[in-house]
């Protein structure tokens, strides 16, 4: 298998593609969740069509998040101290890609149903997303700026031998 020519980042790209699209679904799973919510007190019923479209959005576009995820720590020059945090990371990212597909297909069901109105239990299974978001959201935040992974001086020390 060729390999391929790695920049000062460790990527073959110039930067890192996956905190890009992931920060695209943290901010349509929050947006959605916002519009959820002021529209279930102010019932404006007009939020509930865009808080669907972008948690549908979301539903895909995190599975391109994860797998450039996946790719960009596969070739990230890790070592023993990222080991926990990075496979925590992999698994609830992961999870939050067949959760935020459940939640949307629900949304989904709740749209056909009744488009006007937006169940309480709905609202508590998005609040608990927006936890397991946020707790994702702070791995993904440490792995870059505690340990460093594509950092271009973390990678050149690593290259040079120095273990973090």
């Amino acid at each position: 298998m060729p390999s391929l020519p790695l920049n000062s980042q460790n990527l073959p790209y110039p930067d890192p593609l996956h905190p890009i699209i992931v920060h695209f679904v943290i901010a349509m799973v929050f947006f959605s969740f916002f519009c959820d919510v002021v529209g279930y007190f102010t019932r404006n019923h007009r939020l509930y069509e865009v808080s669907f479209w972008n948690m549908f959005v979301a539903a895909i576009a995190i599975f391109v998040a994860v797998i450039f995820g996946q790719f960009e720590a596969g070739i990230a020059n890790t070592y023993a101290a990222v080991q926990p945090t990075l496979n925590f990371h992999t698994v609830v990212g992961w999870s939050l890609a067949a959760i935020v597909v459940a939640i949307a297909a629900w949304r989904f069901v709740i749209r056909n149903r009744n488009p006007l109105k937006l169940p309480p239990a709905y609202l508590g299974a998005a609040t608990f997303l927006i936890c397991l978001v946020s707790l994702q959201v702070y791995l993904g935040s440490k792995l870059f700026w505690v340990y460093g992974l594509h950092v271009a001086p973390v990678v050149e020390a690593m290259k040079q031998g120095v273990t973090p």
